[in-house]
């Protein structure tokens, strides 16, 4: 067992979720619908790694939503930080270790559509890996070779999808293509995205859910979307944007998150 498992394990004192969450870029205050939270910095952890990304705040928050255990990565390192495409590996392995079997994970993103606008939320039905990296590169064994036709969870995307529903959520649906970032991408990538069939564009979650479903969980996530793609709306893009857009539509995910583990509980 991994010393960060062990930590955990003793600091969750009992608490067994079989949920986790990993939250993007300004999209911490989803952690307020934590009961009862406990709260572990990712330094306290042994392999976690501390990012440097302003809007992620680096801690594991557990507790309850509805009832539900849950488990949260409130902040994540990207590949761009370090040039580790593999940079969230050892949280998700202890995340595995811990017993859980589902993962949400969250990001802002930027949209390729006018009818997918800032403030939008959509589900990643599927992805583009246009960064020429993997977080797979060097794995010794043949698990290596993970298949990737069902990256992400049917089941989760029509029980998100119906929640939705219910809740009078305009949930969008689409392709998010992942860029390997810092900088923001051209007008010209842009075009060449949309012509590759992506409706928005981002610089993480990608790695999260090949690592992911390397390790045998289950995956849902949803990009909030917090601009146009460059040269659509004329302006300049910039962090800042994310992060003051992100919590807008973080509000309408929170929802249906929280709906979500609702849902869950009426069924126990």
């Amino acid at each position: 067992m991994k010393p960060a498992t062990r930590e955990l394990v003793r600091r969750l004192d009992g608490l067994m979720p079989e949920t986790a969450l990993i939250l993007g870029s300004g999209l911490g205050s989803l952690v307020e619908a934590v009961a009862m939270p406990i709260r572990i910095p990712y330094r306290d952890l042994p392999g976690f790694p501390e990012g440097g990304v302003s809007g992620h705040a680096g801690e594991v928050v557990a507790g309850e939503i509805a009832g539900i255990p849950v488990l949260i990565l409130s902040g994540r390192v990207h590949y761009y930080e370090k040039g580790d495409p593999a940079a969230m590996r050892t949280p998700l392995e202890v995340v595995h270790a811990l017993g859980i079997t589902s993962v949400i994970l969250t990001n802002a993103a930027g949209s390729l559509h006018e009818e997918i606008a800032p403030g939008s939320v959509m589900m990643i039905s599927d992805h583009i890996n246009f960064s020429g990296t993997n977080p797979l590169i060097g794995e010794p064994s043949d698990d290596r070779f993970v298949g990737m036709t069902s990256a992400y969870d049917h089941d989760l995307r029509t029980r998100f999808r119906a929640i939705a529903k219910a809740q009078n959520i305009g949930l969008k649906e689409g392709v998010y293509m992942w860029f390997s970032g810092p900088s923001f991408e051209t007008p010209a990538e842009i075009r060449a995205a949309r012509m590759l069939g992506a409706d928005a564009v981002g610089m993480s979650t990608v790695p999260e859910v090949i690592l992911s479903r390397f390790l045998g969980l289950r995956c849902a996530a949803f990009s909030v979307i917090t601009n146009y793609g460059a040269g659509m709306s004329g302006g300049e893009l910039s962090h800042a944007e994310t992060k003051e857009m992100a919590p807008k539509g973080g509000e309408m995910l929170g929802r249906l998150i929280a709906a979500f583990f609702e849902e869950q509980a009426a069924k126990v």
